[in-house]
């Protein structure tokens, strides 16, 4: 009996270290990839990209939960930013070929003729007045066509093949209204935009909406409003109205 007592304390000694030993054994540390740039240090990981976690295996219970949340699709934090998209402008609504109307002053050329070049200005009316044929409408008209009908009068007891040709000397104004620093009437420059319309009167006073405008034109299908972005082209004749914006 003494001897077996004597021989009982250091297997219980053994026993309670192994036991101890299983119980506090320290986890392996646990290594996140970090990332790559600033952004991501700054804002986090882009959405649905779930960060690489790497863990040591420690055994035990605590290794297992590592391993469960390691494992886990984590769901996603940062939202994608909303991205604003501007839709382009719309393709030119008018007519391909420049049509004349009232304030359009024109230079109309017949080879050969001086007395009948000259320059001619589209009144109120519509019209044209020339030596020998009178008046001539040009309302409505592109330039090739009015070249053509002045051809055509000439051609009937007076010239007997009569080369004619038409050209813009100046267009008829624009208008501009609303919140711009100088609204008015100004001359209409080829290829013009809403938004070069807009520096031409002074710029938008503090108090315009600059994102779209309200383009009035006239053709021969009648008058048209429409709200447009500043890159939208304009012509001759055409009103721009800049609105006020509430905040």
């Amino acid at each position: 009996m003494r001897v077996a007592h004597a021989f009982r304390l250091p297997i219980i000694t053994v026993a309670a270290a192994l036991v101890l030993s299983g119980c506090m054994r320290t986890a392996a540390p646990v290594a996140v990839a970090q990332p790559a740039d600033l952004d991501s240090i700054a804002y986090g990981p882009p959405a649905g990209a779930p960060p690489q976690v790497v863990a040591a295996s420690s055994g035990g219970a605590i290794g297992a939960l590592h391993t469960a949340f390691a494992s886990s699709p984590r769901p996603a934090v940062y939202a994608t930013p909303a991205v604003v998209a501007y839709a382009a402008p719309a393709p030119d609504r008018y007519d391909a070929a420049y049509h004349l109307d009232a304030g359009d002053k024109l230079r109309v050329m017949v080879y050969g003729q001086e007395g009948l070049t000259n320059t001619y200005a589209i009144d109120a009316g519509g019209s044209i007045t020339m030596p020998l044929i009178g008046q001539v409408a040009a309302r409505g008209r592109t330039p090739a066509g009015l070249a053509a009908e002045i051809a055509g009068r000439l051609r009937h007891g007076f010239i007997r093949d009569p080369s004619v040709a038409v050209e813009v000397e100046a267009y008829r104004p624009f208008f501009i209204l609303g919140e711009v620093a100088a609204p008015g009437q100004y001359p209409y420059v080829p290829s013009m935009t809403v938004e070069s319309a807009v520096a031409i009167a002074g710029g938008f006073s503090p108090r315009a909406t600059r994102d779209s405008v309200t383009l009035t034109h006239t053709d021969a299908s009648g008058i048209g409003r429409f709200v447009v972005p500043p890159g939208t082209p304009i012509n001759p004749g055409d009103t721009v109205l800049v609105g006020e914006r509430w905040f």
